[in-house]
């Protein structure tokens, strides 16, 4: 069992940037694929970035690659995503989440992680 709190949300002009945090506790932080997803109001959520289990690969949403970046710190159980030249249309509540099945590909789908943030909001104005 893992928990996670994710941090960094705010409100944030576009062009600029915000980075995530999301601090992992509980069961040992490298037992998980970690990713981040998003959701906006009246919207389906959605990947954004994940890496896989060894954390060696990772995957960016088409609406992010290039613009996002993930990382890890595994010392400090914490996961990481840097969001640069934001646009209005990534505004949503970023959820970070953990995947306890130990794929060696990333988790791109919702239902293939076990555990789930509050989620933090992130607000990009026009």
């Amino acid at each position: 069992q893992v928990q996670l709190v994710e941090s960094g949300g705010g409100l944030v002009q576009a062009g600029g940037s915000l980075r995530l945090s999301c601090a992992a506790s509980g069961r040992a932080f490298s037992s998980y694929a970690m990713g981040w997803f998003r959701q906006a109001p009246g919207k389906e959520r959605e990947f954004v970035s994940a890496f896989n289990w060894i954390g060696a690969s990772r995957e960016y949403s088409d609406s992010v690659k290039g613009r996002f970046t993930i990382s890890k710190d595994n010392a400090k159980n914490t996961v990481y995503l840097e969001m640069n030249s934001l646009k209005p249309e990534d505004t949503a509540v970023y959820y970070c989440a953990a995947d306890q099945t130990r794929r060696l590909r990333v988790g791109v789908q919702e239902d293939e992680y076990d555990y789930w943030g509050q989620g933090t909001q992130v607000t990009v104005s026009s």
